[in-house]
């Protein structure tokens, strides 16, 4: 796989607001938010779309959900809730080919609409 911007991150060749690493992944906070609370969790292992992903990965991958769980938490937002989404190719809005889950939090997302239950009660 051709080397990417998280390939460079990981590497430190590039700097990033890395919240997390161990062994398998690292997380660090996305440079163009959608969200309030925004980043990244990838795994230090190329793997270029989901689809390009293999039987031997499972556990790779749910390491990388185990991780946002953790920081969800950590950081607070568990319990209120957020958004934990990885893209795939160009339709699926992917464009750095090194698998990686958005974490999205700070605000209401999805249908219906969002109601505070705090505010209607």
């Amino acid at each position: 796989m051709a080397e990417t911007l998280f390939s460079k991150i990981i590497n430190r060749e590039i700097p990033a607001d890395i919240i997390h690493e161990d062994d398998l992944s690292l997380a660090f906070r996305d440079i163009n938010p959608q969200a309030p609370v925004h980043f990244l969790v990838i795994p230090k292992k190329p793997i270029a779309t989901i689809n390009d992903m293999e039987e031997s990965d499972r556990e790779l991958v749910g390491h990388l959900y185990l991780v946002a769980a953790k920081l969800a938490k950590e950081m607070g937002f568990a319990e209120e809730g957020y958004r934990a989404v990885m893209n795939c190719n160009p339709y699926g809005g992917q464009t750095v080919y090194h698998i990686h889950l958005h974490v999205l939090a700070g605000k209401p997302f999805g249908w219906p609409p969002y109601q505070d239950k705090q505010k209607t009660a």
